[in-house]
């Protein structure tokens, strides 16, 4: 069994598990523009593709945590990776409008992330 310190199964698996969890809040957006094209076509194939990728992203939640991660911080920066990464799709994607509040709200997002991590990096 690995030894466990602040929180992830030493250096490397800390690397994993941090990119699993970035690489399941890039494939959030995924899904959610799967479930909106569905939704405007319902075509069968964004059907799937939203349906596949609603599996894979928590997939990855469970990968990071499964390398060591503490739940309470791999969900929080999944969650709020996969939050600002769907905002900015939207915005790219369907010409969404970002006003300042949105945009004070995405850097909240971004610093509350940030401050679970280093809270994790310094064993609080």
């Amino acid at each position: 069994m690995a030894t466990y310190i602040n929180g992830l199964a030493g250096s490397a698996g800390m690397d994993t598990a941090l990119l699993w969890v970035i690489f399941g809040g890039f494939l959030e957006p995924l899904w959610v523009i799967g479930l909106k094209k569905w939704n405007e076509t319902k075509s069968i194939l964004w059907g799937i593709f939203a349906i596949a990728f609603i599996f894979l992203s928590p997939a990855c939640l469970a990968f990071a945590m499964d390398q060591g991660m503490n739940v309470g911080v791999a969900y929080s920066l999944w969650t709020g990776l996969g939050a600002v990464f769907t905002l900015v799709s939207g915005v790219i994607l369907f010409k969404e409008k970002l006003d300042r509040m949105k945009i004070l709200f995405v850097f909240v997002i971004v610093a509350g992330v940030a401050g679970l991590e280093m809270c994790t990096e310094l064993g609080i």
